[in-house]
């Protein structure tokens, strides 16, 4: 049978309850400003600016979802001011409507989270997280929210028992790590590229770990070479880092805690849907990057282990176009938030039937 959905995203940047195509039009021009602790401050007002912007994207990728027997009507997008007219607007009985939220944006609304989460599912809609980092054993927001939960798709393995009891037995749960938040084939395969490798670094900085990757780089590779490293590239300016033949992304696990120790970073997976052969540090055996690699789709060195690190990145730039177009038709087909998101819809649709 085929379904019917509209798809609410919950963003931390996003004020009424309006159409995702609207929000987006006006998102570059948003005045930041007023949500930050201290306004004066340019670097905070930079770091909110990279993160309103990559939870734009998400947006963005939640209203182009497509999935076999379903129509995904205009999807829309809600801060905190909109829930209460999405809590007061009952669903059709022809369609399902799903608030979804991501990332930590739940921990937003805490403490009025349970009473919010009744209103809604009293109206019929339904609720999802697609929770990127650890939720289940940092904040009491998972508390509030589980009991209503439909989907929770999860980073965090395993849940925490208790958290994991809340949850109802019609929920549907998965675990998967940080993806890609980009429109599947959004960016062109770039045929011929830079025969260079681009050192993705992000807001952690100049760390001791990372100066003694870029040096050593930096002498083997001569121009070959590129470094990014003081803050997380721009999501605008992503799409033009297909010039480069190869990704460094230096953190395969900056997760210490037990419940995140199989987790990553998401700059391997929008790499991959860039074009580019993603190389990624693993200090430790398992997870999804190690999946990843088994299939070759993404190749890994050990923690600090330079003389890995240079092997790597040789193999990458050797890579003929045909691998690194498989790796790119892979990332831009299964790696993404939005088919991530769209695959766990249909698996509801398969519990409620």
């Amino acid at each position: 049978m085929t379904r019917t959905l509209t798809v609410t995203h919950f963003s931390p940047w996003a004020e009424g309850l309006e159409l995702t195509s609207s929000f987006l039009a006006r998102l570059p021009k948003i005045n930041l400003s007023n949500k930050l602790s201290d306004p004066a401050d340019s670097n905070l007002l930079t770091m909110a600016r990279l993160d309103c912007d990559w939870h734009g994207e998400n947006t963005r990728c939640f209203s182009a979802m497509d999935a076999a027997h379903s129509i995904f009507k205009p999807a829309r997008v809600t801060g905190i001011p909109g829930l209460l007219d999405l809590a007061k607007t009952p669903t059709p009985r022809d369609e399902e409507h799903w608030l979804i939220f991501d990332g930590q944006a739940p921990h937003k609304l805490a403490g009025a989270l349970g009473k919010l989460m009744l209103l809604l599912s009293r109206q019929g809609h339904k609720i999802g997280w697609y929770s990127f980092d650890e939720s289940s054993r940092t904040t009491t927001a998972f508390h509030e929210i589980a009991p209503f939960l439909d989907l929770l798709i999860h980073d965090e393995f395993p849940l925490d028992p208790k958290g994991k009891a809340l949850l109802k037995k019609t929920c549907v749960t998965i675990h998967r790590s940080w993806v890609a938040n980009l429109i599947p084939f959004s960016v062109p395969f770039n045929e011929a590229p830079e025969e260079k490798i681009l050192f993705l670094g992000s807001k952690l900085g100049l760390t001791d770990h990372r100066k003694r990757q870029i040096e050593f780089l930096s002498e083997t590779f001569k121009d070959r070479f590129v470094a990014i490293h003081d803050h997380s590239v721009s999501v605008a300016d992503r799409g033009s880092l297909n010039r480069y033949k190869v990704s460094l992304c230096p953190e395969g696990r900056k997760f210490t805690t037990p419940a995140m120790g199989m987790t990553h970073t998401d700059r391997p997976f929008w790499s991959g849907c860039l074009g580019m052969v993603p190389v990624s540090e693993d200090s430790t055996n398992g997870g999804r990057l190690e999946e990843l690699a088994e299939k070759q789709l993404i190749l890994r060195y050990a923690h600090g282990d330079l003389d890995e690190l240079k092997i790597a990145c040789e193999q990458a730039l050797a890579l003929p176009d045909a691998e690194r177009s498989r790796i790119y038709d892979h990332f831009n087909r299964h790696e993404t938030v939005g088919a991530v998101l769209a695959e766990a819809l249909q698996r509801t649709a398969t519990i409620a039937a």
